[in-house]
């Protein structure tokens, strides 16, 4: 199955993600994958983005059991803000089973296939 996406609806994506190196990686993935993504590495700016456009998917990556906190935070800001706007982590199955903010949890080791697909699933799962 191919990255690219035929459908001619791009769905906006808001990307947080604090790793500086799989950020752009992730951004691409999704760009080439067919989604209009804004990206930022820091949540004050993610809620920033976030009042000033609507988006299908807030997807959060939760890179360790440090950051739930943080994460979690930002999904209740955005829940608060804008009860029925999709959030997603993606997360280890560790962090997975020590939260329960998000609507979806995207449990996957770096395959661009399987994360791509993953998303696919969330944004489209709600139309």
């Amino acid at each position: 199955m191919p990255l690219s996406s035929t459908s001619p609806e791009k769905k906006a994506i808001l990307h947080i993600c604090g790793r500086e190196m799989l950020r752009p990686l992730r951004d691409q993935i999704l760009r080439i994958s067919g989604f209009d993504v804004d990206s930022t590495l820091d949540a004050q700016e993610a809620l920033s983005l976030f009042w000033g456009r609507q988006y299908d998917l807030v997807l959060v990556d939760v890179e360790g059991e440090q950051k739930i906190a943080e994460a979690e935070q930002l999904c209740t800001a955005i829940k608060t803000a804008n009860p029925e706007q999709l959030v997603a982590f993606v997360c280890n199955w560790r962090v997975a089973v020590m939260t329960d903010c998000p609507d979806e949890i995207l449990r996957t080791e770096f395959d661009p296939r399987r994360f791509v697909s993953g998303v696919r699933q969330i944004v489209h799962q709600v139309q």
